[in-house]
This record gives C-alpha cells, structure tokens and sequence, in this order.
C-alpha cells in the first residue's frame, strides 16, 4: 500500500495466500461502543462552565462532550452534538434548556450548531439567555479579532432568528449576561473595560461603556454578576470588587483587595449572599447582602488550582470549577471536597491493566494517574516531575512504566506508588514501551530512532539493558511483541515497517558481546508469526484502517481486542473508530465515533474486553466507551 507516496510491501498469511481478494470489502462489527464515562472537565481556559440543573446534575464540557453528571447517583448522561471544542455554555431561566457553542472546526459542513451555522468565524466565547421575558432571546459573542455580539430569537424557525448583530469591541471579551430584572439590558466585559448595552424594539444595540473615574482602571474586568436588588457586581484583574448603580454606567461601591489577583467567578447565591472566587489565590470568599465585610472564606489547596468559577450546588452546598481541571463540592464554612480530578496539559500515554479493571493515564502535566473504571473513580495521583510520553504494565500488572519526554523512564509500584527503578536511554522522548508477553523483557522505542531492551528480573524490580536496536531512520512510533516473546516488529515515524530478533540479542548479550541487534531482511519470513498485540498500525491486519491518499500521520493508534474479534483506531481528527479484526481488505468499513475535539493520541481495551479507553491528546479528555 501507499503512505505519502511511499510504498509499503505487506505480506499476507500463508492460509489466506491463495484465496486474498483485494477488492472485497470487509463489513462493520456487530459490536458497537457507547460513550460510558467522561472524565476531566474544561476550566483551564473556559469562564462561567459548569451549572447546577433541578435534575440533581451538573452540565459542564470537555473537549466536545457536553456532560450531565448526577453525583449522588453516580450516573452521567453526555450530548454529542457537537463537532469540535465546546467553549460556551448558557442555562435557560427555566433551568430545562441548556445552549452550548462551539469553535468552528475541522469541517465547516459538518458545524450543526443548531443556530448560527457558519455564522461564527472563530468560536463561541459567551452565550446567555434572557431572563426578565421568560428567556426568549439567546446572546452569543464570537471570538473573532471584532468580537461580534449577536442576538437570536432562538425558537424562530428551525434555526433561530438572527435578531441584529454589532461589533462588539477590538478587546477580548470574557463574560457577557442578560440582566435578570431590566429587559432588553446586556452587560459585557473584558480586557480594560466593561460595556451596558440596551436592545430596542426595532431589534438594534446601543452602547455605553462603564466609567471607572479616578480609580484605577483594570487591565481586565473578569466577571459579572447581579444582585438581587438589580445592581451590576464586576470583579477585575486586579482583586477588586466594583457595584454599578443600576441602570447607570458609573460605580456606586468600590471594594479594594478582596483577593489577590484576579476574580474570576462570582456568584449571587438565592438568600441574596454573596460568594467570589480568587482566580490566583484559590480562595473563596463569602459576603452578606449588604456587602459590608467578608462573612466567611476558605482556602482550596494548591494542586487544585485557582478558582475558575463557582456555582449554587444542591441545598446550601456549592459547585466550584478550578483552572486545574478539577470540580469540587462543598460549602465556604466546611469546606470542599474533590468530586472531578483532571489533566491538564497535553495527554500522551494511556495503559490498561493487565487483569483488573483499571487503566492508567499520563502526560505533560507531569501526572500518573491510576482509574478504576467500574467506579469511574482515581484510584491515586501521582506528581512524577517529569513529562510523559508513553506508558505500560508489567505482565503481572504490579507495576507500571513511564517513558518520559527527557529519554528517563521510571518504574512504580501499582500499590506503594514508590519509585522503584529509574533509567535513561538517549535524550529525546520515549515513544512507546511493549513489555514482552513472557514478562522478561522489555522494548522501549525512542525518538532518537533507537529500540533499547531490557531483561527484567527479580519479578519486575530490576532491570538490565541487554542491547540496542539500531535500523529504523526516523523514530519510532509503534512496538508489538510476537507471542513467543522472540521477534518485534515495529513501525516509525517515516512508514516503515520492520522486524528484529530479540532471542539472538539476549544470547548475544550472556556470551558477552555487546549487542546491537539488527533487523531480519527477508520480511517474507514473518508472515506466520503470532503477534501477542496489534498495536502497529501498519500491518497486514491493519491496511484497511487507512483512508485513501492517507497521510501517514492520520491514524495515531490501534489496539486489537484481546479476543482477536475488534480493532479499535484513534485518528488526528478526533474520530474513535471500530472495526473488525483483521481489518486487511483495503476497504474495511467501521463505526465511527466523536467526542474528542483534539488528536486521539491512543485508544485501548480493557483485559476483557468490555470497555475501550481514548484519550485525547490537548482536549484533556478520558473517555470511556462499554462494547456491545
């Protein structure tokens, strides 16, 4: 077959020598995946994003998932809609509609925001509905270099109704909210100001901006609320907290450092309290109506992050977002309690346990996280200081290795989370790391287009490099392991495809020569091999994966069901696809499924089968898919 123009030579098993027809297509599985859990939540870059509804769930996003999530009942329920990065989320008066947008995506035919389409050119950054009419309006803010501010009828039609659109301001643009009491009254705000609109009844927007007078005028406004006697609370970059006269432009009450650094989130609890929430400092802040002096504060702990935005939860208790992609429960006076824990930063690494039903995740927040995924709970983190790049159990599951961005991998103990071993092989990122199914060797694949093994002893404590493996011209991207633990096959990052004798590199290593091992010629040869995994994506078994014209790079990562029935693939353009196993005609058709907004990095079953997990490179996400 051909990648980029580069022609690949796979040879297919002697029993299917004769009978191979190129030209049939190999249908779809019977099995099917549904999304199961999300774990992770978007606050590291995203304002005003997670809700409280009547249902007892929360709606938050991450990636392109729209999440409802009942705590008590432990049961989520996920709108899949969308087509890229949500980054907006707006709850109706009557708490039973919820509105999200999107960035604009890959595809521009494929955008189904439900209104609006092709109307927005960069993304959606704010949305709010209407409140004082019973919310028969929806305003949304666009991302792009004017920031457009439009305005829809929302049930008009079946896309709404564009009632008017102006240029909102050359400067960001972080919040922007319909007044609960004033009709037809918007207020927005962002970098070093904040705007009070009015829509009249011909449908179009007038503008006033907010005079800060002799104070000290903010780099940035970062939120907005109302009280409930109407007035417009802000706070701003620089801790301050400023009330508007209602239906005025000017300040009637200034509140000076009521945290350090920025407010990002406040919120105008239903006794008419309120509660503000340090972007910076972590601290949430509790003050009476009248706003005299604060009543109550506590502190979040610091590898939570700071506070992103805060919420009214069930009974008296709050919902807080972090900019550390966690969600925590809880009140000011006892404190709050993590209910989501997320990545942050690019996810790399992805294994699943050998035996139980757990799996591991890492990347470049410098976090190994070990996830149960009956309890869609973490079972621990762990800060191993350094990026990571790739991830494997040990055979026996007691152990996991991290290959790290640095060339340093690192053993851990599954239960004392210790360190045990550490090692480094060149100095760029290991790739990929397969243990040998016998559990005595282990191949780590680097960047620097090396294969280093190990022999393993002392039941996975220790660990002994036996040689390196030289052939490759680009680094390497995939490994697996043939079940007799004596031949590898790997692929790299130029396409190709070639194969090494580990038995000879140990005999090599015991007679005291120093091994590099070299790759078998005749390809031919290894046609018959049984492989223990099919994690290379460019096989005999995995031709049909690949679209026509395909760039190399599409496919990011397959992983073959245990029972040699699925093969599950994860592609650059957030797309989870299954299809049957071996996927060797060229035309092998799939189910195809969305919810990540960012590449797939990697995708696996769990030991039985049951489950697929994906991760989603910089969407942060985890998502966990049951088969049937």
């Amino acid at each position: 077959m051909f990648l980029r123009g580069r022609p690949i030579i796979l040879y297919a098993p002697s029993e299917l020598g004769d009978s191979y027809d190129i030209t049939k297509v190999s249908t779809a599985p019977s099995q099917k995946l549904k999304l199961d859990w999300v774990y992770g939540y978007r606050g590291r870059d995203c304002r005003s994003n997670l809700y409280y509804l009547p249902t007892g769930e929360m709606v938050y996003f991450v990636a392109a998932v729209v999440v409802l999530y009942n705590v008590e009942e432990q049961s989520q329920r996920h709108y899949l809609g969308h087509t890229d990065d949500v980054k907006s989320i707006a709850v109706h008066p009557n708490k039973m509609l919820v509105a999200t947008g999107q960035c604009a995506g890959v595809d521009r035919r494929e955008a189904r925001a439900v209104i609006g389409m092709n109307d927005f050119d960069l993304s959606v950054c704010c949305l709010s509905f209407s409140k004082a009419d019973g919310g028969s309006l929806l305003l949304a803010v666009d991302e792009a270099p004017d920031h457009n501010i439009s305005i829809w009828d929302w049930q008009k039609g079946d896309n709404g109704y564009k009632i008017t659109e102006t240029k909102c301001s050359v400067d960001t643009i972080v919040a922007a909210e319909f007044h609960p009491l004033d009709r037809n009254t918007i207020v927005t705000c962002g970098k070093s100001h904040i705007a009070f609109w009015s829509l009249d009844a011909g449908g179009t927007l007038y503008k006033r901006m907010g005079i800060f007078e002799s104070r000290d005028k903010p780099k940035y406004v970062t939120c907005v609320a109302f009280l409930q006697t109407g007035e417009t609370i802000t706070g701003d970059s620089n801790g301050n907290l400023e009330i508007w006269g209602r239906g005025t432009n000017t300040i009637w009450k200034f509140i000076k450092n009521v945290h350090e650094g920025p407010i990002f989130s406040i919120c105008v609890l239903k006794d008419g309290s309120i509660v503000t929430g340090g972007g910076k400092d972590g601290r949430i802040v509790l003050f009476d109506s009248n706003l005299q002096k604060p009543r109550e504060e506590t502190q979040i702990e610091g590898h939570f992050g700071g506070i992103r935005v805060v919420s009214e939860g069930c009974g008296s208790q709050l919902i807080v977002g972090t900019t550390k992609n966690c969600i925590l429960n809880g009140t000011v006076e006892l404190g709050f309690q993590p209910i989501i824990l997320g990545h942050t930063d690019e996810l790399c690494a992805l294994a699943s346990h050998p035996s139980i039903q757990q799996f591991a995740t890492s990347g470049y927040d410098k976090v190994l996280q070990l996830w149960d995924a009956l309890s869609h709970s973490i079972l621990w983190s762990k800060d191993i200081g350094e990026q990571a790049q790739s991830l494997a159990f040990s055979v026996d599951g007691a152990t996991v290795i991290v290959g790290c961005t640095s060339g340093r991998w690192m053993i851990f103990d599954i239960q004392t989370r210790e360190l045990l071993e550490s090692h480094t092989d060149g100095a760029e990122p290991i790739q990929v790391i397969q243990c040998s199914p016998d559990g005595s060797m282990v191949a780590l694949g680097s960047r620097d287009n090396n294969i280093y093994i190990y022999q393993v002893s002392e039941e996975g404590h220790k660990y002994n490099r036996v040689g390196r493996c030289m052939g490759h011209s680009s680094f390497i991207t995939h490994i697996d392991w043939s079940t007799d633990s004596q031949t590898l096959r790997t692929n790299s990052g130029d396409y190709e495809l070639l194969y090494l004798n580990s038995e000879r590199i140990l005999q090599e290593y015991f007679a005291g020569n120093a091994a590099t091992c070299r790759q078998i010629p005749q390809t031919g040869v290894m046609r018959d091999v049984e492989w223990a995994t099919n994690n290379c994506t460019i096989t005999f078994s995995t031709i049909g994966i690949w679209p026509e014209n395909a760039d190399g790079t599409d496919v990011n990562f397959c992983d073959r069901s245990h029972d040699k029935k699925l093969l599950a693939t994860g592609d650059d353009f957030g797309k989870v696809k299954l299809y049957s196993y071996p996927a060797s005609q060229p035309r092998s058709l799939c189910h195809s499924y969305g919810g990540h907004s960012s590449h797939v990095m990697a995708v696996n079953f769990l030991h039985d089968d049951t489950r697929l997990v994906s991760i989603g490179g910089k969407d942060t996400a985890v998502l966990q898919w049951t088969v049937s």
